[in-house]
């Protein structure tokens, strides 16, 4: 519609307090970190940038082979919580056996050793110890001084010291309660009863020689084998000093835009968490959140070890391997008040991009109608305190199923399914070439996130694992360069976007900050 100069005039001033009110909102946009834009985007779909992240493994979640110096002060630190040990006597020339693999007797006459031949230790000193059996049995000694594998909890008949020869630490006799050792008398006897001399010889049938088979390097063992004084000194110096602000500006020049940060479930206990963890991670958490705020990254709290344990692994803080979580309404409603606590403390941070309900959990332990009702309450958990958060739901390892919580998550806003891709773990990536596994990722990795990909973008999609190693052996640069980039190429078609395992690590391929500074990895802005 046309206007006179004079009307232009007055609709000009008119609309000048709305123009300026229409610059304003939109500089204020403008300003805002990219973390909290990215935040707002949560029930409406996808990030505006793609998340491009890394994990800080190894940090608030003690995994020993990330950095293993952790554990050098620890006495007597090849036989930590849930080392697995076999017994072979001397004298018989054959190996303890808990006989029906537990309830029973403790015989000695197996050739070969496998499950019902292996005992894992539950630490109570350096030289203390419980052995659990295959059937979670714990070995004792009876009012006749036989040995059984009947108790179901320990108790002070169950409870026995190992006695090394200093000569060579493979040989041990095992003292029992009653102050006598174990000893093979024949291999359908096996009783507390030797008394305290011994020239070790291979003629004493309380000498055993011991073949260590599996150890855990996870959080229980660290705070158990150093004892809560020396535990607390070393991991909140550790928490201080192994990430700082400066990795936060590091992380962020060098075109990340996030950090995934592996907690365990006693954070929400701190400063007085339950035995044997220590109080000190949750101002470490914090301390990230600052630093995130001040360097526009989001953090994805990832709680990677809940009660009970979810998988076998060390970095679940399992004790022994055995894996609990899930098995009661109780133990579900524990997790998700640790949930609640960290949505609570976190939901008013602008770098709150998300929260990982669960990382890895183990089929079939952790059953798929447990996992969704866990998942379910913790989403509510999170949505009481946020409605802007992520909350992101792990796939079950072990599953030939992929796509079995694709429906499920894909009914909750804001929802986002982790998958973790290693060229590793398998023997059938034992013998790939460097082209082979480039292909891999190229077809069978880019088919495997696609099945997982809904058109209409729930959930969304993360790749919140993965690493540029493999099993090839003297690859070049330019190898470890082309598979890098061909991960990058197809994860970056996650939805939701990747995170690689891990910042910092010994194992220099496994660490960014080792593979970015020395041009292995580049991201593309």
């Amino acid at each position: 519609m046309l206007t006179s100069s004079a009307d232009a005039g007055v609709l000009g001033r008119g609309r000048l307090p709305l123009l300026f009110l229409l610059l304003l909102v939109c500089s204020s946009c403008w300003l805002l970190p990219r973390c909290d834009a990215r935040r707002t985007l949560a029930a409406a779909g996808a990030p505006a940038t793609p998340i491009r992240a890394v994990n800080l493994g190894g940090w608030l979640l003690t995994e020993g082979w990330i950095l293993p110096s952790l554990f050098d002060g620890i006495p007597n630190n090849d036989l930590l919580d849930g080392t697995q040990l076999q017994f072979k006597s001397v004298t018989q020339n054959k190996y303890l056996v808990a006989d029906q693999g537990g309830g029973a007797a403790i015989l000695a006459d197996r050739v070969q050793a496998s499950g019902w031949e292996t005992f894992k230790l539950w630490r109570i000193d350096e030289t203390t110890f419980n052995f659990r059996v295959f059937g979670n049995q714990f070995v004792g000694v009876n009012s006749t001084g036989g040995v059984v594998a009947t108790a179901t909890v320990p108790g002070p008949s169950e409870t026995f010291q190992l006695v090394r020869r200093d000569s060579d630490k493979s040989r041990v006799r095992i003292r029992a309660p009653n102050g006598l050792f174990l000893q093979a008398k024949t291999m359908e006897s096996v009783t507390a009863d030797h008394s305290e001399d011994t020239d070790w010889g291979d003629d004493d049938p309380s000498v055993f020689v011991t073949n260590n088979v599996a150890r855990l390097q996870g959080e229980y063992q660290i705070c158990n084998g150093y004892g809560i004084a020396q535990a607390t000194q070393v991991l909140r110096n550790h928490w201080s000093t192994y990430i700082t602000e400066n990795d936060f500006s590091f992380i962020a020049s060098s075109g990340l835009n996030a950090v995934r940060i592996p907690v365990g479930w006693w954070i929400a206990s701190d400063p007085n968490p339950p035995l044997p963890f220590v109080g000190g991670s949750l101002q470490a958490l914090d301390n990230a959140f600052s630093w995130a705020e001040k360097y526009n990254l989001g953090v994805i709290v990832d709680l990677h070890a809940a009660p009970g344990s979810q998988n076998p692994y060390e970095h679940s803080a399992t004790r022994d391997g055995s894996q609990e979580w899930g098995n009661s309404d109780a133990n579900i409603a524990q997790t998700v008040r640790v949930i609640d606590f960290l949505a609570n403390r976190y939901a008013n941070s602008p770098s709150l991009l998300a929260i990982e309900l669960l990382n890895e959990p183990w089929a079939p332990g952790a059953t798929l109608p447990s996992l969704k009702k866990y998942y379910k309450n913790g989403y509510k958990a999170v949505r009481r305190h946020t409605s802007t958060a992520y909350v992101i739901m792990s796939n079950r390892l072990s599953i030939s199923d992929p796509t079995e919580l694709l429906q499920f998550a894909g009914g909750f806003s804001g929802a986002v399914l982790d998958v973790h891709y290693y060229n590793l773990f398998d023997s059938k990536f034992n013998s790939l070439t460097v082209d082979q596994n480039i292909d891999f990722v190229r077809n069978n990795r880019s088919a495997d996130l696609a099945a997982v990909t809904n058109q209409n973008g729930r959930p969304l999609t993360f790749v919140g694992e993965w690493v540029a190693e493999w099993a090839v052996q003297g690859a070049s640069m330019t190898d470890y360069q082309r598979f890098a980039q061909a991960q990058q190429d197809v994860y970056g078609r996650a939805t939701f976007g990747w995170a690689y395992w891990t910042l910092k690590n010994v194992n220099n391929h496994w660490s960014m900050q080792w593979m970015i500074q020395n041009g292995y990895i580049t991201l593309k802005n």
